[in-house]
């Protein structure tokens, strides 16, 4: 069959995405793409650095993001997306901005972070206190409370999961059970909103479910993250039944968000072992003991060892 009538494929717009070295859900990225846009994804050098803030400074660190972006200067991409949620916080609102400021200079495009999607989102969603939902060990846990408490919102409940390596095989389950227990109403009230924080940690499927039993916004680090750079095109992430992508599944005065999407996955019931902790309200979680100090380098309160969760080291899914 002749095919030269057909001039060739689709013009695309591109999205190039720096990602860190252990980043393992492309895929996931792609499912908020639409047709006619392109991701160009890079990765940052592999550093054999223990896991800990630490290393989301060392690998979000100026020069590292604007060599990776020159990777992707040849195939002319519109914006560029740091896919990190802890390189972008580490360094508090300030240094989520400079970030934008160097890669944008190194690529002569717009540049945005995942971090800075994610404030951006809760302003679109007029969201004033959030739950929390992490991966991660203590320390990171608290900068990243301590990143959106600058921004003015409150965090009303956190859990956490105490990884320190591949966390992109954590099950929908799993995350499922502990966007349960962080959203719980504590002493500081109901979230109006609920972050799954990572963009190593699978969320696609979940969000829809977890918004319709919750009932209220439920945002990821990687919805976050495709949202914001697509908006710098003009055009808007595929997400049927999300709301931040999708405005008719938003809240509205007296009205409950709709529910899931039919064929969306819904994890089976059942008992989960969690494999973290809760922080309730910003509170300390039990059993703290000072193996490391009280405070890690950025000045958060709360980076100390704790009975059951690894130490920050020989982490693969950070992010």
């Amino acid at each position: 069959m002749d095919v030269s009538f057909l001039g060739g494929p689709g013009p695309q717009r591109g999205v190039g995405v720096v990602a860190p070295f252990d980043f393992a859900l492309d895929r996931e990225l792609w499912r908020w793409t639409p047709d006619d846009v392109s991701l160009h994804v890079t990765r940052t050098p592999y550093v054999p650095v223990e896991v800990s803030l630490d290393l989301a400074r060392v690998i979000s660190e100026h020069e590292t993001l604007g060599n990776a972006v020159s990777t992707l200067t040849e195939v002319t991409p519109e914006v560029i997306a740091y896919a990190c949620t802890s390189g972008s916080f580490v360094g508090g609102v300030m240094g989520e901005h400079a970030m934008c400021e160097a890669m944008s200079r190194a690529g002569s495009v717009p540049a945005i972070t995942t971090s800075g999607a994610l404030l951006e989102a809760l302003v679109d969603l007029d969201v004033r206190r959030l739950a929390l939902v992490t991966p991660y060990t203590v320390s990171v846990t608290r900068a990243l409370e301590e990143y959106v408490a600058q921004a003015g919102v409150t965090v009303t409940g956190c859990a956490y999961m105490g990884l320190t390596r591949q966390i992109w095989k954590v099950t929908y389950r799993e995350v499922v059970d502990m966007a349960r227990r962080a959203a719980v109403r504590g002493r500081l009230g109901a979230a109006d909103a609920l972050f799954l924080s990572c963009t190593n940690l699978p969320t696609y499927d979940v969000i829809p479910q977890l918004e319709a039993e919750l009932r209220i916004p439920v945002i990821s680090a990687n919805q976050v993250t495709m949202w914001a750079a697509l908006r710098r095109l003009g055009t808007r992430a595929v997400g049927p039944y999300q709301a931040l992508i999708d405005t008719s599944a938003r809240t509205s005065t007296g009205n409950a968000l709709p529910g899931p999407a039919a064929g969306s996955v819904v994890p089976a019931a059942g008992p989960v072992v969690p494999t973290g902790s809760v922080l309730p309200e910003g509170q300390e979680p039990p059993d703290v003991r000072g193996v490391h100090g009280v405070s890690d380098a950025q000045g958060v309160p709360g980076a100390q060892g704790v009975a059951g969760v690894p130490d920050e080291k020989q982490q693969e899914g950070w992010t």
